[in-house]
């Protein structure tokens, strides 16, 4: 039975209606006898009702919307406000013709017409007899048809069957209304106040929940008495179907407690993924236990996995903790654990991928060859911890590809630069939500072997921050001694990396926490000569650039002196990344004029590497001013490698002030300051008059101010710089210098010797004055890199002006 809230009418909602207004009219039988011996007219404007059925005697309120309804309920209203109503055969049948409707209906009076807030009009009608369409008149501006009473059997007064149906109806929606929660308790005092029969069977047929056919089948019953029946055999089976659903409920509430509910659900759950053709979680589980018993790992770790899959397994599928605990173990299942890839000890194969791949580099494929001699030999060596130093574009990174196919190891890459988060190392513990292993973990996981190599790149650009500090979780893994159980904070057991071969790479040893670069082996991968570039170029970047760029080598040629070209007119870096940037230019030049079908030169010149790049833009004159006093060309360290460095240094009329310009530290400042008060102190030997010191100021400048400068390098330079401007007297051509000094002229010896010796072959230097105790570092240089070069070590800033200061005065001297 349904709730007394009757279905939508005419493809608009049904609307509420004022406190006062009487849905359900209790008709008295005297109401019912004056309404039966009503005449009816005959021609009614008929209404069709898209999704109900109307019954005589019931009110219901529909709501028009469709122009026809509309029209119809405006002129009925103001007429004698009789209409037919029928339901239409197709509830979707927008606007229905004759063979749309059924032919029998009830004739209804519109008892009120309400217009509702949001426009629409709402009707309450009241059902008054049967009828049945004789002819359809018209259609438009809404139908009218002439009708015929349709007649109905009654039984006889006092027939005992009909009142026990009566009484049966009765009783029965009394039930239906208790035992649905949906229907308010109120109706039952509308059902025992009904008197009338016929209206009770109408009103109970009207709100029993039937489709439209089955209502309209009620309807066309002429014998009250089988109407009667037929409807208490529909409410017969809503009640079989009330009642079922409530001991369901009843005993599902009684039986099963919050776990008891969710198992329920769950085995739901598990059967509607099974009918769909997805694996349950008792099958996920099983895959889980097969998986492990084909695993080869230790035996502490496998009892983890089993205690920790039978936790899983007591879990509800549906808490949150489920997902974590499952990629826990599927973590477990993926790393790999005593899962070793075959090293290749063919050593001579190994130097030739070397040497194939990388062209110099000695010192490094010196080292690697050691290593897998020591390997093979012992066979359980734990892997040291190799840190390639040196400028960018030198192939530290790549170098890590070669030593893996040399190694027959798997390669595996982490970017350090940036990192913040000591998390991403250790891992975060599983409590947090979006709990994951750290990036160690999952680099081995994607490797699928122990002992892959392993490059830690940029590991000079971690940072701290409040998130801890990523170097001192570095530690661990990089101590051959405590990284074989190294500890992951997701993995919460010991991993051994031990059998890894790690790779660090840096650009600056500086800014490493001096705790980790004390773990590992510093292998300083310097520049390259012209030569070196020439040849790599040759051999490596061109070929990349044509392949990538779609060409061959028959399609451009670049010979060794436009490589030259290139690299001394174009690139000023240690390593090639530039000229690779300068090389791809003349190859996309190529392309373009292949793709437009022009002509050009397959054979580059130097015209065409000008008119292709541009104008040469790193040709410096090194020694221009050299003419002048107080110009001095000394040698540097810079990120990018070495570089050459011009001091400057002017006298001025006024109170012997030192000014230092060129955007440098705090270190050169102190070098100039310190020069100077030498030259004050041992003015004599110098042959300068004492009393300029106070007469003239004195400004030291290093070009290119916008490049930051700093670093315990120039102090021999500044002094020879000024020891030239206050004597007046040149320096030497062709010369350069680095070292610092104290107050008494001592030199110091200093760093990056070969960088700084590369970057004066590549100026076209001839003579270098280095401290004594750098004599070992130039030993160390290969013989082809010192070719064309004379050295010359002092202990002395009095050594430093002999070799450097020449006797001959500038022309135009400054008389001071």
């Amino acid at each position: 039975m349904g709730d007394f809230n009757f279905k939508n009418i005419d493809n608009l909602s049904l609307q509420g209606l004022d406190e006062d207004s009487e849905l359900i009219p209790l008709l008295t039988p005297e109401d019912e006898e004056e309404m039966n011996n009503e005449e009816l007219p005959s021609t009614l404007p008929i209404l069709p009702l898209r999704n109900t059925v109307l019954f005589p005697g019931v009110v219901i309120p529909i709501t028009a919307g469709r122009d026809k309804s509309i029209n119809l309920i405006k002129h009925a209203n103001n007429g004698s406000k009789t209409i037919g109503v029928v339901s239409q055969k197709d509830e979707e049948t927008e606007d229905p013709g004759v063979r749309d409707i059924n032919t029998l209906g009830t004739v209804a009076r519109i008892l009120r017409v309400l217009q509702m807030p949001d426009g629409n009009t709402t009707v309450i009608i009241q059902g008054k007899k049967r009828f049945e369409i004789a002819e359809v008149l018209t259609e438009k501006p809404y139908m009218t048809a002439t009708i015929r009473e349709a007649t109905e059997l009654r039984p006889e007064p006092g027939n005992q069957e009909f009142l026990a149906i009566i009484d049966s109806i009765k009783e029965l929606a009394i039930r239906i209304i208790r035992d649905n929660p949906n229907i308010p308790s109120e109706a039952s005092f509308a059902i025992k106040n009904i008197q009338s029969n016929s209206f009770l069977i109408n009103f109970v047929s009207s709100n029993l929940n039937l489709e439209v056919k089955e209502k309209q089948e009620l309807l066309e019953i002429n014998d009250l008495q089988e109407r009667a029946l037929a409807t208490l055999k529909h409410m017969n089976v809503e009640l079989q179907k009330l009642e079922l659903r409530n001991d369901i409920q009843s005993k599902v509430r009684s039986d099963m407690d919050q776990q008891q509910r969710e198992y329920f659900l769950h085995q739901q759950m598990k059967t509607i993924q099974e009918e769909l053709g997805g694996v349950s979680y008792d099958e996920e589980i099983q895959e889980m236990k097969e998986r492990a018993a084909k695993k080869k790992w230790p035996k502490k770790v496998g009892e983890h996995f089993d205690r920790e899959l039978g936790k899983m397994q007591r879990m509800n599928p549906q808490v949150a903790e489920y997902s974590i605990q499952r990629n826990y173990l599927d973590l477990f299942l993926d790393l790999p654990w005593n899962k070793f890839s075959k090293d290749k000890f063919d050593l001579k194969r190994a130097q030739k991928i070397l040497d194939r791949d990388h062209y110099g580099l000695e010192d490094v494929k010196r080292r690697i060859i050691e290593y897998l001699a020591v390997l093979k030999l012992r066979n359980d060596m734990k892997s040291p911890i190799l840190c390639l130093y040196g400028p960018p574009g030198v192939g530290k990174t790549s170098l890590g590809k070669s030593v893996a196919e040399a190694l027959g190891r798997e390669y595996v890459r982490m970017s350090l630069g940036g990192l913040r988060d000591e998390a991403e190392i250790r891992g975060h513990r599983k409590t947090y939500i979006g709990a994951m292993p750290g990036r160690i973990i999952q680099s081995l996981k994607k490797a699928g072997t122990s002992n892959p190599v392993f490059i830690l790149d940029e590991i000079d650009k971690l940072a701290s921050s409040n998130q801890g500090d990523p170097s001192s979780a570095m530690l661990e893994v990089l101590d051959p001694e405590q990284n074989s159980d190294f500890y992951d904070n997701f993995l919460e057991m010991g991993y051994d990396l031990s059998k890894v071969m790690f790779i660090a790479t840096a650009n600056n040893l500086s800014t490493i926490q001096p705790a980790l670069r004390d773990r590992m082996e510093i292998i300083n991968v310097t520049g390259y000569t012209i030569e070196e570039k020439v040849e790599i170029a040759k051999r490596h970047l061109l070929p990349k650039q044509l392949k990538e760029h779609g060409l061959t080598d028959k399609d451009l040629k670049i010979g060794k002196r436009q490589l030259e070209k290139i690299v001394e007119g174009y690139t000023r870096e240690s390593g090639v990344r530039s000229l690779e940037k300068q090389v791809a230019k003349m190859v996309r030049h190529a392309a373009k004029n292949i793709a437009m079908d022009e002509d050009y030169n397959i054979k580059v010149t130097n015209e065409d590497i000008e008119s292709v790049l541009g104008p040469a833009r790193l040709e410096r004159d090194k020694y221009e001013n050299n003419e002048v006093a107080g110009v001095v060309t000394g040698l540097a360290w810079t990120s990018v490698g070495g570089d050459i460095l011009f001091i400057e240094a002017i006298l001025s009329k006024g109170k012997g002030n030192l000014n230092v310009t060129g955007n440098l530290g705090k270190v050169m400042k102190e070098s100039a300051t310190i020069a100077m008060e030498y030259i004050k102190s041992n003015a004599d030997s110098f042959g300068i008059d004492s009393d300029v010191f106070d007469k003239y100021n004195v400004h030291i400048h290093v070009p290119e101010g916008a490049t930051p400068k700093d670093g315990p390098s120039a102090g021999v330079t500044m002094l020879t710089s000024l020891v030239s401007l206050f004597t007046q007297k040149k320096v030497k051509k062709s010369i350069a210098m680095t070292g610092e000094i104290t107050l008494r002229g001592k030199v110091l010896p200093v760093g990056g010797i070969k960088e700084k010796i590369l970057a004066a072959k590549r100026a076209r230097i001839r003579e270098i004055i280095l401290c004594e105790e750098n004599r070992k570092d130039v030993l160390e240089i290969k013989e082809e890199y010192l070719k064309g070069l004379t050295f010359h070590y002092v202990s002395d800033m009095s050594e430093v002006i002999d070799l450097a200061v020449t006797k001959q005065k500038v022309k135009n001297a400054k008389k001071l």
